[in-house]
């Protein structure tokens, strides 16, 4: 077995030297100086990066944690809400929202395609929604939502705040509040943005905020809006200990956003990387679980063709110094989940389809090596 294993994985994803370099500095006080000017720059890029007109908010914690940071600030018991659902993650929201005890009505799609846009139009239509969410990508499915085009039909639904959960999609997928009629959106650290687990990442518009005022006091605690705001304002007054570290080490992975050219470029390149290893990935012999139109450019979840078990490929790929996440829900043992997304690089990509042939040819899968990344420079070179 390698001693090195490649995570290649839907998140976390593998991290930069310049990022870990950031995570192993020597602590400082969250009330020194320099910190607070560090934390508030992140703040404000992200801020400005993505175009929100309300409040962003960098806390520690999971993009669950941010999922019911999104509901508790935007609704209150027994108001409604339309969750359109594309897989295992979005279908998460739905919990959240019955413990608080909203009445939840539910779009959803096959696994691999999405719900169509005026089947959401229409739904909207029936009742006054409190708040709709969509995951943009769902990590079980490999699916991506139209949120542009949602984003539209909700200039129709003032009353109603638009939820986009980023968790695999920000920072890769173009993303923008303002040019999208987003709500509220929200990520983690750990995937993107290549950083590791440990922040979340919240936006919410002026819409959204407002909203927030609107509830006066919500049971909720640390994911009250109204907790974090004086510090995202001014992050030298205090609510809860900030991620020190991790904060220094998302200032690295935005000035590395930056450095490339800002999210529509970097979305360009991650375009053009997916397309390259879906292609490769079909020419072994796999198919994709998500449905051409709707594929995500973050992760790819892969159909193994007729005669592979799943758990000796990937026990394979383990051995050959490469790990894989398995499918979820009726796709368990079916499939396995790649991610390609954060600051990998095409040297990384092309040792990850060597190590998926090696995996094929040890399996009885392969005939000739050097297919898949073959497939994949030639794409990457075009």
């Amino acid at each position: 077995m390698s001693k090195k294993t490649m995570v290649a994985i839907p998140g976390p994803t593998p991290v930069v030297e310049s990022i870990k370099n950031e995570m192993a500095r020597d602590i400082q006080a969250f009330g020194d100086p320099r910190f607070v000017q560090d934390y508030k720059s992140v703040i404000d890029d992200l801020h400005n990066m993505f175009a929100c007109d309300g409040k962003t908010f960098v806390i520690a914690g999971t993009g669950t944690l941010a999922m019911e940071m999104s509901i508790a600030n935007s609704t209150k018991t027994g108001d409604n809400v339309l969750i359109v659902t594309h897989g295992f993650f979005g279908d998460r929201f739905i919990e959240i929202c019955e413990r608080k005890g909203l009445h939840v009505d539910i779009l959803k799609s096959e696994w691999g395609k999405t719900v169509p846009l005026d089947e959401i139009e229409t739904k909207l239509k029936e009742k006054n929604y409190a708040a709709i969410t969509v995951s943009h990508v769902d990590t079980s499915t490999g699916v991506v939502a139209d949120i542009a085009g949602i984003g539209e039909i909700m200039t129709q639904f003032p009353n109603t705040v638009y939820i986009v959960d980023g968790v695999c999609s920000s920072a890769a997928h173009y993303e923008n509040l303002t040019e999208m009629n987003i709500d509220i959106l929200f990520t983690g650290t750990q995937k993107s943005f290549g950083v590791c687990p440990g922040l979340l990442m919240l936006w919410a518009n002026k819409k959204a905020v407002a909203r927030r005022a609107e509830l006066g006091v919500i049971p909720e605690y640390y994911i009250d809006f109204d907790k974090w705001t004086p510090i995202m304002d001014d992050p030298s007054k205090y609510f809860a200990t900030p991620a020190v570290n991790l904060v220094w080490a998302l200032k690295e992975s935005i000035a590395l956003i930056k450095a490339e050219g800002g999210l529509k470029v970097r979305a360009e390149r991650h375009t053009k990387q997916a397309r390259a290893i879906q292609k490769a990935l079909e020419t072994l012999g796999f198919t994709l679980l998500a449905d051409r139109d709707c594929r995500a450019i973050t992760l790819s979840n892969v159909l193994y063709p007729e005669g592979i078990d799943d758990l000796e490929f990937r026990k394979t790929l383990i051995e050959n110094g490469m790990i894989v996440a398995p499918g979820l829900g009726a796709y368990a043992g079916k499939l396995f989940r790649m991610g390609h997304m954060g600051n990998i690089e095409v040297q990384d990509t092309v040792v990850a389809l060597a190590t998926i042939e090696r995996a094929l040819k040890k399996v009885g899968k392969l005939e000739k090596s050097g297919v898949g990344v073959g497939t994949y420079l030639d794409e990457i070179a075009k």
